[in-house]
Order: C-alpha cells, then structure tokens, then sequence
C-alpha cells in the first residue's frame, strides 16, 4: 500500500532537518532557501514495538515491520499559488501525497535566516494555507464552469450534486478557510469531495519544530499555534528536529533511550511523528505470525477480513473462506499459538468480520 506524506513549510522551518531524521535519504539540510529542489522521498518504517514483543515468543527467521512514504517538499514562497519560486513543482508534489505533515518554525535562532524576518508560526502557517487555498479556488472555479449549465437546467442529479458540493467549498475558501473544514451529510457527497483532490482537504498534521529546551513541554509559538488550528481538528506534535539529529546518530537503543530520559521524553520525536502520520492516513496494522517471519501488514481502517486478506496477495481475497483472528494480548498473555487454541481464544470470522488494530490473522482461502 504505497502511502505518501509530504513534509511541507516555509523555507528554513526545518523540513529537511526533519526529513534526514526520519529517513535515511540525506536531504541537503543548508541555510538558505530551496535547498531541495526535487522531492526528496524515504521509506519509513513505522515503529511497533508488537513485533518485538511477538518475535520474544516465537523467535522467527525475520522482522518485517510496515512502512510509510515520506516525501520532502521544496519550501513555498508567497505568491506559489501563481507560480513564484517553485510553486508549480511545490503544489504539483503536494498533490501527489496522501495527507500533509505542515512543520512550523517555532524556535530562536539568529543563525538560521528567516524568508520574512522574524519569526512568527501562526503567520507562516496562513501563508501557506493562502497559497493553497488559491489553487483550490481555481480548481473548483475551473469545475463549476463546467458544471453548472447541467446542473441548473439540464436535469441532470448528479451534476447537480457535484454542482453543491463545489459550491459549498467555494464558499469556504473565498473565506479563506480550508476546504478540509467542509463537513457533508452524506456518503456521495463525501466521496465527490475527495474525488476533486483538492490540496486543502487532506489531512493534515501540524509539527511545531522548537529548541531544545521546550522539546519535552511547548514555548508561546506552539500555545499561538494551538490557538491558531484549534477549529481544524487537527493534531499537533512537538518535535526538536535538531535534537532528533543528534538522537539519530547515536549506535545504540540503550544510548538513545538514556538521551531521551535525560531531556525528559519518553519517545523519540520521530517515532511520535512517524505514528501520527500512519494515523493521519486513516491506517491501521495487522500481523501475521510464524516461525519464518513476524510481520506488520498496513490496511485501511474499517477494513474488512477479505480486503486484508488482499493486502498479502490478491488470490486471498479471491478465494477468502475464513480467518482465524487471534488477539495480541491473548497471543502474549497464553504464550504460544497452541495455548491461545486451547483455551478457546482463537476466533474463526467470517468475509463480514471488520478487522480490528493488532490482529494476528491466518487467512483461509481456496483458488
């Protein structure tokens, strides 16, 4: 399941700082402006501390933890929207991304040069919502012209429909809200909105990137940011990007974990940012578990038992006749696969079974 999260921001926020964090892709972390040109892409596992737990009982051959796309974007500038500095290649790359990782100056640092010369998150923030807003606009703009002959005299419902459905998001951005802030009633109506794959209706994540005294609590940028998205829903992490570097080139898990105590966190940043980004994609895990591998399998939350079973290989799901579903804490509390069995714990499901986070499953099937 080939996800994207484009990290995206001003330049000078600490995007790309954060991007070599995560990946080990070496993006040019430099003191000036569009320093990435090209989208920088990485492969990120997504830390499950399951696996290890599983692989204590079961000692397989091998871990195969799920991953997650992270691209890293050229910074924006004002004026994006009409094609200024990058913008055509900044919006394009935004498009092609599933949800949004926004990261935030919120630190002091005359060494690091601001684009507008101070610093001021909540402002950067509406720069780039305007920029996207714009192209939005344009896009719905562009579709109700050639719609709206239909809609109001040809008769015709479902013109009609993607004529309401567009409107109502005009409204929002000649507003200058996001189009994300839309909520609609219905099941049609939702898939018409995400079927216009427009550049503020996906998920986003806000990354308030601070100084090193504020990584283990917040400073007045991120309280002012807190304030600024508190209408969006949205979630909001505080990461240190340049302790994350430090942590990062650290050898050993006992030496990270006595870093990360001594700073008062009990997670990385990065790992935080990593799930919340698998979160922010409406994802979720299920493991399969044997001698010769334990294995994280990403799905769509609300899944199916059928539709997991294709996530391995589509001839499960062309042949699906049943799972067998055993929970993780039961797996872990009896011991073995044989002593959940024994003791009742193993369900058999059936096609209409919705497959919950942290399954261990064995799929059934006949093709």
């Amino acid at each position: 399941m080939a996800l994207k999260c484009g990290i995206v921001g001003l330049p000078n926020v600490g995007k790309s700082t954060l991007f070599n964090c995560l990946s080990n892709a070496k993006a040019q972390a430099a003191n000036f402006p569009f320093c990435t040109i090209e989208p920088n892409v990485g492969v990120i596992t997504v830390p499950d501390e399951r696996l290890n737990k599983l692989a204590e009982i079961i000692h397989p051959e091998r871990i195969v933890p799920t991953t997650v796309e992270i691209v890293d974007i050229a910074g924006l500038a004002k004026g994006a929207s009409k094609g200024e500095g990058l913008g055509n290649k900044f919006l394009a790359n935004i498009r092609e991304t599933d949800a949004i990782i926004h990261v935030l100056r919120c630190f002091d640092d005359p060494n690091v040069v601001h684009v507008d010369g101070s610093v001021d998150p909540v402002r950067d923030k509406e720069i780039v919502d305007t920029e996207l807003q714009i192209k939005d606009l344009e896009t719905v703009d562009a579709r109700i012209s050639k719609v709206q002959k239909q809609a109001q005299t040809g008769g015709d419902k479902q013109a009609k429909q993607i004529y309401e459905v567009l409107v109502k998001f005009k409204e929002a951005l000649e507003q200058g809200k996001n189009a994300r802030t839309v909520e609609f009633d219905t099941k049609d109506d939702r898939r018409i909105a995400y079927e216009l794959f427009l550049l503020t209706n996906k998920p986003v994540l806000y990354v308030c990137n601070v100084d090193e005294a504020s990584a283990a609590s917040s400073n007045d940028y991120v309280e002012k940011v807190r304030e600024a998205v508190k209408s969006e829903q949205a979630e909001i992490l505080v990461v240190a990007a340049k302790i994350e570097g430090e942590i990062a080139e650290l050898e050993t898990y006992e030496e990270r974990e006595m870093f990360l105590d001594e700073i008062g966190l009990s997670e990385s940043g990065v790992n935080r940012l990593i799930k919340a980004a698998y979160r922010l994609l409406d994802l979720e895990t299920f493991l399969t578990a044997g001698a010769q591998e334990v294995r994280a399998w990403t799905y769509r939350k609300g899944s199916k038992a059928p539709q997991c079973a294709g996530v391995i290989h589509t001839d499960f799901e062309k042949g699906f006749i049943r799972a067998e579903v055993i929970k993780f804490d039961d797996y872990i509390g009896y011991g073995s696969e044989a002593a959940v069995k024994e003791a009742g714990k193993m369900n058999v499901e059936g096609k209409d079974y919705v497959v919950q986070d942290g399954d261990i499953m064995h799929f059934r099937f006949n093709v």
